[in-house]
């Protein structure tokens, strides 16, 4: 009896299917169809595999950052400090290997330990002095960005070993090296956030934090973990960026942090809080790939693809929001 009424509840395929398609991701899957589309047939270099590869090659560091940004938003924070971290690691790896005599495989683990502590220093300001995490982390910007202006005295590190290069100019089973840990970062964080209660509890700290604490969520803990995991992967960020550019620089990733956020948001995870997958974030951070690249190809001037990509940031976002409304109502 209580299986058939269990049954009768569930929502039909029809529904399911409907479901599917409006929300976010589908809005983002038919703009892109429709993107590739038209860029295809402006530019007959855009749809090629080795366009594709490179392309994928590109938006790594941005979407390695992007997966803990997700988590960040979903609980109404933020971080303005991850282009920083990436380059106060990628100058502190080039910095303790060739100023120090650090070996190179020493001095990334270095990278990724800098970076680590970079974004536990936000996390304990913001969760135990109670900074906001706007304030907090553009004033650890202007840090971070200082200490690799004042360490590497605007002196850059090259020379690096063949070996190195394979992590950001390689290939491993047909794929771009640095594509993996993507994929793999990607399955990890989507896992944690839909089936795991520490994403659940993401989700309510987002939806309302007070609540969360009241039923005994560990807040303190998961945020300290987030902005901890967001410096981690600046570091990993770092390090990929390094090897792929073949030199470190005072200025590496200089404004990453609003394609990161761009990227977020155009997904669908609310920069109020409470909502978000990681499914989304990947759709979003490939769209603004693809635009800037089959813009480019086709001719298209640097500031108009901003604004392009701009348009259709408005035009997903308000899409998304008047298929809510019309959900809600119905």
């Amino acid at each position: 009896m209580a299986m058939r009424e269990a049954e009768q509840d569930r929502p039909s395929l029809g529904l399911q299917l409907r479901d599917l398609v409006l929300r976010q991701e589908g809005v983002l899957v038919a703009i892109m169809v429709i993107s590739v589309i038209v860029l295809s047939i402006t530019s007959n270099n855009f749809l090629t595999t080795d366009n594709l590869l490179n392309q994928a090659r590109l938006l790594t560091e941005v979407g390695l950052i992007a997966l803990p940004m997700t988590y960040i938003i979903i609980t109404a924070g933020i971080d303005l400090s991850v282009g920083s971290i990436l380059g106060f690691s990628a100058v502190m790896l080039g910095w303790l290997w060739q100023e120090q005599g650090l070996p190179l495989e020493l001095a990334i683990v270095a990278c990724l330990g800098i970076g680590t502590l970079a974004g536990l220093f936000n996390g304990l300001f913001i969760v135990y002095v109670k900074v906001p995490p706007i304030i907090m982390t553009l004033a650890t910007l202007a840090l971070y960005r200082g200490l690799a202006y004042g360490i590497s005295q605007a002196r850059s590190a090259r020379g690096y070993p063949d070996w190195f290069f394979r992590f950001g100019a390689g290939d491993f089973l047909g794929l771009p090296t640095q594509l993996w840990f993507l994929i793999v970062g990607a399955i990890i964080s989507g896992l944690l956030l839909a089936r795991t209660p520490f994403g659940r509890g993401l989700y309510a700290i987002g939806n309302n934090e007070v609540g969360a604490r009241f039923a005994g969520i560990p807040v303190d803990r998961y945020l300290l973990m987030i902005y901890t995991y967001a410096g981690f992967m600046s570091g990993l960020a770092a390090f990929v960026f390094t090897s792929r550019v073949s030199t470190t620089r005072a200025d590496s990733g200089t404004g990453l942090e609003l394609d990161v956020i761009a990227a977020v948001v155009l997904g669908g995870t609310s920069i109020m809080g409470g909502t978000g997958t990681i499914t989304g974030t990947m759709l979003g951070l490939v769209l603004i790939q693809l635009l800037k690249n089959g813009l480019s190809l086709s001719g298209v001037k640097g500031d108009a693809t901003i604004v392009v990509i701009g348009v259709v940031l408005i035009f997903a976002i308000l899409t998304n929001n008047f298929i809510q409304k019309r959900l809600q109502r119905a």
